[in-house]
């Protein structure tokens, strides 16, 4: 796989930190979860093929294992605000002199550096703050966050893990590592610059939900069919436009306004609204499959899997739990990403092979152990 050899510590977070190594493992890396201490399970649900190693930071000794560690890692991810890593004493500074190839992700809300530096927040707030969530939403209603999938994930785990991938290529010229500098607020706004560029070329002129890709042109927004379900319309193009009326049994009707029409906006969003409402989600599958309208059904996490593409494509996995979840994307043909397990790991269940290929002795381990310094999960055994 793309990044086997690569050995990264991730220090134990929520939603993005795990994502960015989610993804470096599905690539082939060796990633090994920092786990806290006297917990009898994680919330991280994205640690497929991880390994996990229980350590007290609280400890001295336990902050010298993870120094040990990272003197022997290519990257290492850490989810804390600014200047707890230096409290612990292990501080990039000294990490890189203690290995100076070391690739050292920062992953914070707001960045390393600010006014809101030391800020608690959410995906909400760095959306907010980015600029991206004033420009979502329906007209005349408030601002709608689309779960926590922009910064969370898009501007934080999946933009952290390409900052990390072109850290590791640029150290195959220089030979050293640095520090990064990944933050929810920029990313999720480096994800949306889409959104700068068109704004003074018509396409987000218009207020909130408006425009052409907001839901404000009735050719490109969800339909409620008559089973209760949705379809989703897509069709901006006039080409993809004229297939969607044909569907729609509209082709012959002289009155229909014309696609770029906005005045007329209302009156086609209602015509497609009682013409969507007459068929089940099934029916209109049936009719659009194939057909270049760019209309497709919504589905669920439930319903996606079983989709007749999806199911060809074969991407979807089922995880020793029994879970469907999303493969790796995107995929490489000669090193493709695998998961080398679907299961997610038990706290401290590696400790003791991720410290022993460290250099620990199993008499050293025992000690960490008695003094609370490490734990020792159930299937990790000396």
């Amino acid at each position: 796989m793309a990044l086997k050899g690569i050995r990264v510590i991730e220090l134990a977070g929520l939603a993005p930190v795990p994502h960015a190594g989610l993804i470096l493992a599905d690539f082939g890396a060796n990633v090994v979860r920092i786990d806290r201490v006297r917990q009898a399970s994680s919330m991280d649900r994205l640690a497929r093929g991880k390994m996990s190693v229980a350590v007290n930071l609280k400890k001295q000794e336990g902050v010298s294992v993870l120094r040990k560690l990272c003197k022997q890692a290519d990257v290492l991810i850490e989810p804390f605000r600014p200047g707890v890593l230096e409290k612990m004493g292990l501080g990039p500074k000294l990490l890189l002199e203690d290995n100076p190839r070391l690739v050292i992700a920062r992953l914070t809300g707001f960045g390393q550096s600010g006014k809101y530096m030391n800020m608690a927040g959410h995906d909400i707030n760095y959306i907010a703050t980015s600029g991206v969530l004033g420009m979502l939403g329906r007209p005349g209603e408030k601002p709608h966050a689309p779960h926590n999938l922009l910064a969370d994930f898009a501007g934080g785990g999946l933009t952290c893990a390409f900052g990390i991938v072109a850290a590791l290529l640029e150290r195959t010229r220089s030979g050293k590592g640095q520090v990064i500098d990944a933050n929810m607020l920029e990313g999720s706004a480096y994800v949306g610059s889409f959104l700068w560029a068109t704004k003074d070329v018509g396409l987000l002129s218009q207020p909130r939900g408006t425009n052409l890709l907001d839901g404000g042109a009735p050719f490109y927004d969800t339909y409620e069919t008559s089973d209760g379900k949705y379809m989703a319309v897509g069709a901006l193009e006039p080409q993809f436009y004229q297939e969607l009326i044909q569907g729609l049994g509209l082709a012959d009707d002289a009155d229909f306004p014309s696609q770029m029409s906005r005045d007329e906006w209302p009156v086609m969003r209602s015509k497609f609204t009682q013409i969507f409402a007459t068929k089940t989600r099934a029916e209109w599958t049936e009719i659009f499959d194939g057909k270049d309208a760019c209309v497709t059904p919504v589905l669920t996490l439930w319903e996606a899997p079983d989709h007749p593409h999806n199911k060809e494509r074969q991407y979807f996995l089922e995880t020793e739990r029994g879970v469907i979840e999303p493969g790796p994307a995107p995929r490489l043909t000669r090193t493709p990403a695998l998961p080398s397990s679907t299961a997610q790991p038990g706290i401290g269940q590696d400790s003791v092979e991720v410290l022993k290929e460290a250099g620990y002795s199993e008499t050293e381990i025992t000690e960490l152990n008695a003094i609370g310094a490490i734990e020792i999960g159930d299937s990790s055994k000396l």
